[in-house]
């Protein structure tokens, strides 16, 4: 663990279990990104690197949370033009410290991946998703990072996780007001993953993301209702002569 982020006493006041401590060092980093109107790649890459490790250092449940949801609530206060390099930042940091993730602390960082996917539906969403070039680079995003289909340095744990929580994440922010959604483009990241995913489970995981009822529905498919478990709303009809 690098300790310059370890050690950083802005981390240590944004992991801190004292309530006013943590959200002085929250309006702090707030203020910071909203009076920004670009920042360079290796600064939000610094950034992230302390925010990962601030989430580390935090080891309440209920805090955990609570600090993964502030995280995510960082993408409403940037400026336009620094949401999806700060939200690329995010997936590079992700991918590369995955592995160094130990089995007691994934839970939480996979509670900060479910906030952030949700997050930058909700960011493209804003507008009615009517920014199409917005929705278009977020999308190339996912599958240059956390979905690309064939690259050996982004983690199979990630991908599944993320395609796991798409759906639902998408259904939470969008419900099922989905006339404006242009889920064919929302959708291209997974496609590309049946398509050309190098690992056959990653390629059958895509798929059933595309298989699921709800996403066949926001696609304008047919689907079937599933039956009713057997004898549950039978009524009895007697015995046929």
């Amino acid at each position: 663990m690098a300790n310059d982020a370890q050690n950083s006493p802005f981390i240590k006041h944004l992991a801190s279990s004292d309530k006013s401590t943590r959200d002085q060092a929250l309006d702090s980093l707030r203020a910071y990104l909203n009076g920004r109107s670009q920042i360079d790649e290796i600064d939000l890459l610094k950034l992230w690197k302390g925010l990962y490790y601030c989430l580390w250092m935090q080891d309440k449940p209920a805090l955990q949370q609570r600090l993964a949801r502030d995280l995510a609530g960082l993408v409403g206060v940037l400026k336009p033009d620094v949401v999806l390099p700060f939200l690329e930042s995010f997936w590079k940091t992700i991918a590369r410290v995955w592995g160094g993730i130990d089995a007691l602390r994934m839970d939480k960082y996979l509670y900060l991946i479910r906030q952030y996917l949700n997050a930058s539906f909700k960011y493209l969403a804003r507008n009615s998703w009517s920014n199409t070039d917005a929705v278009s680079a977020y999308m190339t995003m996912l599958s240059h990072v956390p979905l690309h289909p064939t690259d050996s340095k982004i983690p199979n744990g990630l991908r599944y996780h993320v395609l796991d929580i798409y759906a639902d994440e998408l259904e939470k922010v969008c419900g099922d007001k989905m006339d404006d959604v242009p889920v064919e483009v929302i959708l291209e990241p997974v496609e590309r993953l049946t398509k050309h995913g190098k690992d056959k489970s990653v390629r059958k995981t895509a798929k059933q993301v595309l298989d699921d009822d709800r996403v066949r529905r926001w696609r304008g498919e047919e689907v079937e209702e599933e039956l009713a478990e057997s004898g549950e709303n039978d009524e009895w009809g007697g015995i046929e002569g």
